[in-house]
């Protein structure tokens, strides 16, 4: 049986990020946006979003990374950790 595809709609209507500059947030948010595809078409839909599923708020956790990080850098790696929420989701 060939892969079967599924559509996914994520939207993120808000992410809050303190201490990085305001010039950097697009090309946070877009790097965001590309690891996340990434991370759902090579690692795939976590379990519990398998048969559907929404989230009204979640919290992304967080990390440490350089004051030198490039903003794509620091999109992948908020990328990485919501998605890893996800995979937890709903027993945080």
């Amino acid at each position: 049986m060939a892969g079967r595809r599924m559509n996914i709609h994520l939207h993120i209507e808000e992410l809050v990020l303190h201490g990085f500059a305001p010039g950097d947030r697009a090309r946070i948010g877009d790097a965001v946006q590309c690891e996340l595809t990434r991370l759902f078409v090579e690692r795939g839909v976590p379990p519990a979003f398998a048969h559907g599923g929404a989230v009204d708020r979640m919290n992304g956790g967080s990390f440490e990374t350089s004051t030198r990080a490039r903003p794509e850098t620091t999109g992948a790696r908020i990328a990485e950790t919501v998605y890893g929420r996800l995979g937890t989701w709903p027993g945080e």
